[in-house]
């Protein structure tokens, strides 16, 4: 366990009313802007969150490079909803769930999507996935006073935002996943690494820590090419990377790469040269001939998904191939609910000072259920999530985490090779 930051806020009294279960489940749409769908007590529901019910709005992709993220995320949510309202719900009432679509940083979704939710009454908005969004909106719904957590941010900006202790996230920064990526290529052997970037600041951030890794294990840099979101050629960016002779080369994109992989390929590079993230881990298997990406490797935080996990996830959404961020969202929603429990509100600013405290250093418990009990019966607890350890620090950082990495098959399918834990 890391030694732990001091508490953003004290601690507090907790107690429950409990109220008669109904089952929630939300789904997600396509679409931009307001133009999505919500769940039928999310549409009835529109009064400010003084009301006492939690409603909670997410901001997530269903459309831009990250659009593959929005099924996963939104299903984790969702299932988190449908469990804590079997359970008794928050002080008494059903929680509620509203989606909405956050696109990229190449339209405005994002903020005409967080404009109707804080119209809504929300008490907190999940989401973005995007780093480069987050930053489009996290202003506009921390200064209306309203609670962010993202399940999939992992930019080192974030850790010292002015967000009025509002912005909260369930993912680690990329100061861990740019070292152990730098650290899996150096030791698979490469002295040398090229990188094609995505000039954002989930990019460069990655960049950033990828480079510290690998100079500190005594290997070399000897390509960065940057490209920018909307791009639709990269035959510059590939070119000026493979003409330095790289012994690895680190894909930091989103779903950019379906491109930058077959001018790869043309290039002579080897799929075991080739190393992806977390914006670009995902099923291949009808993109590319098999045996395409055998042997590539890549990270993505959080554990790997358990069965019995994505059996759950799948009564809420049977049509799931790729579980990025499921368990992130599951778990951001799951504190959410748990902070407003031991707040015995739903007011924002409320729940912010019990965030910290419910995630750690109490009785452990790992479902809404559970904790929901020991709560009841005025215990301190420690809710460790489906994606990990969560330790929340005073900047709404996790303290340490978990990084899964993979390696793809011969049908081109990410598949889970080895976990390591540690420090973020």
């Amino acid at each position: 366990m890391v030694a732990h930051t001091p508490s953003r806020f004290a601690r507090r009294s907790r107690f429950l009313a409990i109220g008669a279960a109904l089952a929630l489940t939300a789904t997600a749409c396509g679409g931009g802007g307001g133009d999505a769908t919500t769940s039928p007590a999310a549409d009835s529901a529109a009064a400010p969150a003084g009301d006492g019910e939690l409603k909670l709005g997410t901001l997530l992709p269903n459309t831009g490079g990250l659009s593959f993220f929005g099924p996963p995320m939104t299903a984790g949510v969702d299932l988190a909803v449908e469990e804590i309202n079997a359970a008794g719900g928050v002080n008494g009432k059903d929680a509620t769930a509203m989606h909405r679509d956050s696109g990229d940083t190449t339209t405005n979704i994002a903020t005409q999507s967080s404009t109707e939710m804080l119209g809504q009454g929300v008490s907190a908005i999940i989401g973005a996935a995007s780093s480069g969004v987050t930053k489009t909106v996290i202003n506009q719904i921390t200064g209306a006073g309203t609670l962010m957590m993202s399940p999939a941010n992992t930019s080192p900006d974030f850790t010292d935002w002015d967000d009025k202790g509002l912005y909260w996230r369930t993912a680690p920064s990329d100061v861990m996943q740019g070292r152990i990526l730098g650290n899996v290529m150096v030791g698979e052997g490469a002295a040398t690494v090229g990188m094609i970037v995505l000039n954002d600041a989930y990019g460069t951030g990655l960049a950033k820590n990828i480079r510290g890794a690998v100079e500190g294990a005594g290997g070399e840099i000897v390509a960065e090419s940057m490209f920018n979101e909307g791009d639709s050629q990269f035959s510059s960016q590939v070119d000026e990377v493979v003409a330095a002779k790289p012994d690895a080369i680190a894909i930091l994109s989103f779903d950019q790469a379906r491109s930058i992989i077959p001018l790869l390929i043309q290039k002579g590079i080897k799929p075991t040269q080739m190393y992806f993230v977390d914006g670009n881990v995902t099923d291949y298997s009808k993109d590319f001939d098999k045996g395409t990406l055998k042997g590539a490797k890549g990270t993505q935080p959080g554990s790997f998904a358990a069965e019995d996990f994505k059996d759950r996830l799948a009564t809420v959404n049977d049509s799931l191939k790729d579980w990025n961020y499921a368990a992130e969202s599951y778990d951001a929603t799951t504190l959410i609910a748990l902070a407003a429990t031991a707040a015995k509100s739903v007011d924002p600013a409320a729940i912010a000072k019990e965030l910290e405290s419910v995630s750690r250093d109490g009785e452990k418990c790992n479902d809404f259920a559970t904790c929901k009990t020991l709560l009841d019966d005025g215990k301190d607890i420690d809710y460790d999530g489906i994606s990990g350890p969560i330790s929340f620090d005073g900047n709404g950082d996790i303290t340490e985490g978990i990084m899964g990495i993979f390696e793809y098959d011969e049908n081109n399918v990410p598949q889970p090779l080895r976990e390591e834990a540690g420090a973020v």
